[in-house]
């Protein structure tokens, strides 16, 4: 998987936090992070995973929101931004969401 390393200042590495989320088809989350980068996360290797169970329903997945800096959904399950920008794939920001 290819991605741009999180920042590093001095001995303190930065993530980027998610400024906006697309649920999109595929139980895959289209991310707008504070760094201008957009990326393509996969939810489905979660899906059996605990309560990632109730993501499924993609009539839950699609109440994906942005809650400070990273993902939550109504059922009360978050991702990290940490956990999502270094599991995701950068997108084109031009390419509209499928």
């Amino acid at each position: 998987m290819s991605h741009t390393a999180p920042a590093v200042k001095g001995n303190k590495t930065v993530y980027h936090g998610v400024k906006a989320v697309q649920a999109m088809e595929g139980h895959r989350l289209r991310l707008l992070f504070d760094n201008g980068e957009w990326r393509i996360f996969d939810v489905k290797p979660l899906l059996p995973i605990g309560r990632f169970s109730e993501l499924a329903s993609m009539e839950v997945f699609k109440t994906a929101k942005v809650s400070f800096d990273t993902v939550e959904w109504e059922n009360g399950m978050d991702l990290d931004p940490e956990y999502l920008y270094e599991r995701s794939r950068a997108c084109d920001p031009q390419d509209p969401p499928a």
